[in-house]
């Protein structure tokens, strides 16, 4: 059986499709945006955009009932790579080792001209 997840803490879906999906004690998020939920403004920057999509993802977790310690695999999508160092030292402090699984690729471009978009799979808490 699935389960719907949604929050009004992280961007609301764009389109026909859940913020995240739960089944068998696994949650499945979609991308996450860097748009601060209550404003619809987006950061500058590249680190800036990170936190704020970092944060929105913690948020979307939580309200699985899950966290970013609990995260098993993360995808990262970047307009530019050459900001991969700046968005690695942001990424780095929302998440402890052992680090999730992740894969980073450069993009063309991302909904509302975003510099990165983040999407996770994490296990529900307990």
């Amino acid at each position: 059986m699935k389960r719907v997840i949604a929050t009004d803490k992280a961007p609301a879906a764009i389109g026909p499709y859940s913020q995240a999906i739960e089944v068998n004690g696994m949650v499945y998020t979609s991308g996450v945006i860097p748009v601060i939920p209550e404003t619809g403004i987006i950061p500058e920057g590249s680190a800036e955009q990170a936190k704020q999509a970092l944060t929105n993802l913690s948020a979307l977790l939580e309200a699985a009932g899950s966290g970013m310690d609990q995260v098993v695999k993360t995808t990262v999508f970047i307009k530019e790579m050459n900001d991969f160092s700046d968005i690695n030292e942001v990424y780095r402090t929302f998440f402890t080792e052992p680090f999730p699984a992740r894969s980073c690729v450069e993009v063309a471009r991302l909904p509302k001209d975003v510099l990165l978009e983040i999407e996770a799979v994490a296990v529900i808490n307990g």
